[in-house]
């Protein structure tokens, strides 16, 4: 962990995360796929994703980790959601992305043209802006029902590249259109979270000047294995997400515990 990262960590969460029952679900981002240290599972669940460093660092009464690689929401729905009970106190998520057909676009980004990938995109942006909406709602709506005194905390989805003249590999014209769905995404996340009374946690900013490109990468580039690719790294996920998440899950649980007292 970085040191700043250390100090928001300090500073913002409560000391009452010790009585935390806290659940965290979703996709690759959140299982950790890209950033080593696996469970052994095909669900790649990494000790440093930002989850297992919250955990790790605050100790608290319960941890339960059930993000997994390639989850869309009818997957959270199906396979994760019984974790979530009626103790649970706290729980976290990123998804949306496979619903969008995350892994299919960057592979034809990669090995396409730029008008093929420009398409992919705009395809993808379409089912984000049509069909996520409705896909997040109802999932939401689940994990309220399973576990209605829960605070939920709802992160996003980085840009992945910053824009330089200088950066071997895709062109521009595929950077900015995939910088630009990313932004789709995170806004249709962003407005479903906020329509269930979830908290929001935007990490982009968290990742400015890190993306590809910058020559301080916190997301894998074309990696071996091949799922790596276009994830966080260690680095991304302990100073990108988990600081995002550490005030997200700072201020819903005070907002709760001060609600409770």
């Amino acid at each position: 962990m970085s040191l700043s990262a250390a100090a928001i960590t300090a500073a913002t969460t409560p000391a009452y995360a010790s009585t935390t029952n806290y659940v965290a679900l979703g996709d690759s981002y959140s299982s950790g796929n890209g950033a080593g240290s696996y469970d052994g599972s095909s669900c790649e669940r990494s000790s440093n994703a930002y989850a297992s460093k919250w955990a790790a660092a605050h100790s608290p009464a319960s941890f339960s980790f059930v993000a997994c690689s390639g989850a869309r929401t009818a997957d959270v729905r199906n396979n994760q959601l019984s974790a979530l009970n009626s103790g649970t106190t706290l729980a976290s998520i990123t998804i949306g992305g496979n619903d969008a057909g995350f892994a299919d676009v960057m592979q034809t980004c990669v090995l396409s043209s730029d008008s093929t990938c420009v398409s992919a995109v705009n395809n993808a942006e379409n089912t984000m802006r049509t069909t996520l909406p409705g896909s997040l709602s109802s999932l939401y709506d689940a994990m309220r029902a399973k576990a209605p005194s829960a605070r939920f905390v709802v992160l996003d989805y980085p840009h992945l590249y910053i824009i330089t003249s200088f950066c071997i590999g895709l062109s521009n014209t595929k950077r900015n259109a995939l910088n630009a769905a990313a932004d789709v995404l995170d806004g249709v996340i962003s407005t479903a979270a906020s329509n269930a009374g979830f908290t929001f946690a935007d990490v982009r900013n968290q990742f400015k000047g890190h993306e590809l490109c910058s020559g301080d990468n916190w997301l894998n580039s074309v990696t071996w294995p091949i799922g790596d690719s276009y994830h966080p790294t260690a680095l991304g996920q302990s100073s990108g997400y988990l600081p995002a998440f550490t005030s997200a899950a700072g201020a819903a649980l005070a907002h709760s515990h001060a609600k409770d007292s």
